[in-house]
């Protein structure tokens, strides 16, 4: 069962990982993102979680978040793997949204923009933290100057 629902997750943060990237950028597409794919990530974490927490789910170790040895304990069965897994699905999708609207806001939204968006959104995908820290350093170098400053189309 929960290799089901770890698939499933995949499978879902995938398709709008590519939908965020590839698809035109209207806000009937990012609402649906949010209120879609975003939503349910963030809802099957909840649901998780709490089956771990009240111990309907054991992880084997007792969920522990106060040590390293807690930690690994719940990682170390499928339920603890796969709710931290969506976990970082759900988080890193949001940051995606954000990253994809603040660009957007700021003039990174033309065609050129998009192509700058689109490496940066990968590494958000791929690895979270990078991607944000990626998009953090480029906005400051292309907006440097006048804050009404945007790239050219």
């Amino acid at each position: 069962m929960w290799e089901q629902i770890f698939g499933a997750a995949n499978l879902l943060a995938m398709i709008a990982w590519a939908v965020l990237i590839l698809a035109p950028r209207r806000e009937s597409v990012m609402s649906a993102l949010f209120f879609g794919p975003l939503l349910l990530l963030a809802l099957g974490y909840v649901l998780g979680l709490t089956l771990v927490l009240t111990g309907i789910v054991p992880t084997g170790g007792g969920a522990d978040f106060s040590t390293i040895k807690g930690v690994r304990s719940i990682f170390a069965s499928d339920p603890g793997v796969t709710i931290g897994w969506v976990h970082y699905l759900a988080f890193d999708l949001f940051v995606g949204l954000w990253i994809a609207r603040n660009a957007d806001a700021h003039g990174l939204g033309t065609l050129k923009g998009r192509l700058v968006q689109a490496p940066i959104l990968f590494f958000t995908f791929a690895a979270g933290p990078f991607g944000l820290a990626l998009y953090i350093v480029v906005r400051t170098i292309l907006l440097r100057g006048p804050s009404d400053r945007r790239i050219p189309a």
